[in-house]
This record gives structure tokens, sequence and C-alpha cells, in this order.
């Protein structure tokens, strides 16, 4: 189990935000941390601690600069998403972004289209694409939800799906939609189940705030899985040690 850094923007600036607030207006977007630091600033932390496979997230529009600088602090270390499509991903790649990351690029009308996501891995390769499932439950099943989260897709992440995909990416990265950013704790019946059907690196993210929930989630994954925390960290305004959970993950590899 690796812990698996973020940066994740929004008008430029490195945030912490409720991801399921987003598509609302900018009076409604839950803020739970806006840094007085640049995005540069994190992705070198993450250089010096040697922290692999982290990722930058651009929350729509206007943050194309600030990820380009993180890129450049920190070249071969972090993934890239957020817009990303067949047209703009190598430009990510060339600037020093190890994977690009996709979601509603891939997901179109409530479905995984085929075409795009052929088309995405024609310009860069199975081996630098990651794939993102964020995901809600619906009826018992876990789905993958797009714009901006608030739409639910037909698409199911269970065991066969995800050994389908895998033919076309590298990784996953995992959201659990209705924890992300809300410091509750991990989703342990989506972790576990991650845990049981994944057969690539992957990467869970969403409610983490302690290390009895880091306990947990490798007890529950058997340490298969990696792990994003991000507004539970005190570098984000949280109360959660960013250098103790280095060394733990690091201890508990």
């Amino acid at each position: 189990m690796k812990f698996r850094p973020c940066i994740d923007l929004h008008h430029g600036k490195v945030k912490q935000i409720v991801g399921e607030t987003l598509g609302a207006s900018n009076k409604q977007v839950v803020e739970n941390f806006v840094s007085e630091h640049e995005s540069d600033y994190y992705a070198a932390m993450f250089k010096r601690d040697k922290l692999t496979g982290g990722h930058v997230i651009m929350l729509g529009g206007g943050n194309e600069e600030a990820a380009l600088s993180a890129l450049r602090a920190y070249p071969g270390g972090l993934q890239i998403g957020g817009g990303i499509h067949a047209e703009n991903a190598a430009q990510y790649l060339e600037a020093g972004a190890t994977h690009v990351i996709v979601t509603s690029y891939i997901f179109r009308d409530g479905e995984l289209d085929m075409n795009n996501l052929q088309r995405i891995v024609s310009e860069v390769g199975k081996e630098r694409l990651v794939i993102d499932l964020s995901c809600k439950k619906r009826d018992d099943e876990w789905f993958v939800v797009t714009n901006q989260w608030k739409t639910f897709s037909e698409f199911r992440v269970n065991e066969s799906h995800l050994r389908e995909l895998a033919q076309y990416c590298d990784e996953y990265l995992v959201h659990a939609v209705d924890v992300e950013g809300k410091r509750t704790g991990i989703l342990a019946d989506l972790a576990q189940q991650l845990g049981n059907w994944v057969t690539i690196p992957t990467t869970y993210a969403g409610g983490a705030r302690s290390f009895e929930d880091l306990e947990l989630f490798r007890s529950l994954t058997s340490g298969k899985l990696d792990i994003t925390i991000g507004s539970a960290l005190d570098i984000f305004g949280g109360n959660l040690s960013y250098d103790e959970v280095v060394t733990f993950c690091g201890n508990h590899s």
C-alpha cells in the first residue's frame, strides 16, 4: 500500500473541495482548503519525499498553467487528469506527466465509449493511461458517475468490467464519490470489493481521515490498493500529519 499524493486545482489555485458541490454555483462550492502556495510547491515536496504515482487534477477550466507548473517541478513523478482527451493528452505527457487520467472522455451518454477509449489508447499507449472510475452506489451496485459526479452512467464497477478495462489501461483511480472531501472515513465495502477484483495497480480516493482508516484500508484490501488522502492532511488544512502518513505508508508497502 502506497500513499499517492494529490494536487487539486480550481480556478488556478490549489484547493481541497467537496467534489459533489462543483456543479453548483460558485457560492455553493464547498471549499475545505485554499492554499497560499502554488502548485509547484507541492510538486517539489512530493519529489523531495520520493512519492510517485500522485495525481494533478484540473477541476474545470483555467488550471492548465498551474498544472504544467506542477509537472515541470516534478517531471516523471505525477499523473494528470481533468479535461483530458485524445487531442491534448500528448502535450501533458511531453510536459512531464507519467500518465493521463480520463473519465468523461470515455463515458458518454451513460455508456462506455469504446471509440474514444481506443482513440486515446492509440494516442498515448495503454501503459500511459489511467482510467478514473468515480462511482456511487445504487441498488447495491457501484456505477460510474459523470458530469461533475451528478449523472449516473449505466457502467457498473464490478469484477468483470474491471478485468475488461484492464486491457486498455495501466492503472485505475477510483473516487468514492459519497465520501470524497468529507473526512468521514473510507467506504469499507467499496475498498474491500476493489481489493478482491482488481488485477492492475489501483488507487482509492475518498474519506480517509486517520491512521485507523489507513490500518482498516490496508487490512480490507490486503495491501493491494494504494490510497490518496487530501482534505485530512495538515498540508491541506486538516489534522493528519503528512510526514507521518508518508512514514506510515513507507513502512507498510
